[in-house]
């Protein structure tokens, strides 16, 4: 009885073991611009790869497959050049902050943005596995950092970045997907010392790890119902 008792665990123990050393982590995949892609500071300091640590040490296995972003992107060119990316990357969990070029760039509307953030969302969700494992990100407020004023061309950043992340919101809420606001945050860091790199424009990364307080509970969330 003895024998057959401690042979089951051992049995047990071994599957246990197996299955965990065989077991993948997840892929992620990062789609956006210089806030996503970490402009000012090393590539281990920009929130995506900050996040890939805290969920490491929080138990969710997972990777940073790639960060696509790129600085001065906007969503349409997320959608000519990030998303044909994915086919091949094969990502388990995505995350999205775009719109900020858009609106400096281009003054865009809210249809035009609305159609790009549509046309971008649908194809990063037929490339996943599971279309509900991505999370958006709001635009922060640029225009409150130290250099912020130079990229207002006059036109009211506080207006213009609300109205893109009132866009953002309704469709995460349209699709059922976790929305992170960073607006207020940003707006109330402005304010504390160490928060911009050396530009003056974009977050550091003391910034960026008080993001995380916003994004990693909504990204563990997500993950942990997988």
């Amino acid at each position: 009885m003895i024998f057959r008792f401690l042979l089951t665990g051992w049995l047990v123990h071994c599957f246990l073991t197996v299955s965990y050393a065989g077991a993948e982590p997840m892929r992620y995949v990062a789609l956006g611009d210089s806030y996503t892609v970490g402009a000012g500071v090393e590539a281990k300091d920009a929130w995506p790869s900050q996040l890939v640590r805290r969920l490491n040490e929080d138990g969710i296995e997972i990777e940073l497959t790639a960060n696509l972003a790129r600085s001065g992107w906007t969503a349409q060119q997320a959608i000519d050049r990030q998303l044909p990316q994915l086919e091949k990357l094969k990502p388990d969990f995505v995350t999205v902050l775009i719109g900020v070029n858009d609106w400096i760039r281009e003054g865009i509307s809210s249809l035009d943005f609305q159609r790009r953030l549509r046309t971008l969302l649908d194809g990063v969700q037929e490339k996943l596995s599971r279309p509900g494992n991505l999370l958006l990100v709001g635009i922060p407020d640029f225009s409150c950092s130290p250099r912020g004023s130079t990229w207002g061309f006059g036109k009211s950043a506080v207006n213009g970045l609300k109205r893109l992340n009132k866009i953002i919101r309704a469709e995460a809420k349209a699709r059922g997907l976790p929305y992170v606001g960073l607006f207020d945050l940003s707006q109330t860091l402005c304010k504390e010392a160490g928060m911009f790199a050396e530009d003056d424009l974009h977050p550091s990364a003391k910034q960026y790890a008080l993001w995380l307080d916003s994004v990693f509970p909504a990204a563990k969330n997500l993950l942990e119902k997988k």
